[in-house]
C-alpha cells in the first residue's frame, strides 16, 4: 500500500533539536508539495513548515529561524530540522505530500521538549 512513512522525533530537552524524514517509493508525481504539520494535544492541526519540489520553503511564523525544512526529490523525501526547541514544540508531527496523485499523510510522530 502506497504510504508516507515518518521517522526521528524523541524527547529532548528545552533548547535541544531533533529531526523528522518522510519519505515515500510511490506517491510522488512531477510537482509536489510537501508539509510538515503538528497537532498538540486538544489542539488543532497547524501547519509547521512547506516545501515544494523546487526546494522553495515557508514557515510558520512559530518556527521560524529555528526550523529548516528540504527536499530531496530523487529521493522522494522531506526532512524537518528543528533547532532551539521549546516545550510548546511539543506535539504530534505529520508529513503531508499533496500532488495531482491527492493528498497524503503519514502516521505521525510524537515529539516532546521538556524544561
Amino acid at each position: 500500500q502506497a504510504r508516507l512513512v515518518e521517522s526521528g522525533g524523541g524527547s529532548v530537552q528545552a533548547g535541544g533539536s531533533l529531526g523528522l524524514s518522510c519519505t515515500t517509493s510511490s506517491l510522488v508525481s512531477s510537482f509536489n508539495v510537501w508539509n510538515w504539520y503538528r497537532q498538540a494535544a486538544g489542539e488543532q492541526r497547524e501547519l509547521v513548515a512547506t516545501v515544494t519540489s523546487n526546494g522553495r520553503p515557508n514557515y510558520a511564523d512559530s518556527v521560524k529561524g529555528r526550523f529548516l525544512v528540504s527536499v530531496d526529490s530523487s529521493a522522494n523525501t522531506v526532512w524537518l530540522r528543528m533547532n532551539d526547541l521549546k516545550p510548546e514544540d511539543t506535539a504530534d508531527y505529520y508529513c503531508n505530500l499533496n500532488n495531482r496523485l491527492g493528498d497524503h499523510w503519514g502516521q505521525g510522530i510524537q515529539v516532546s521538549v521538556f524544561n
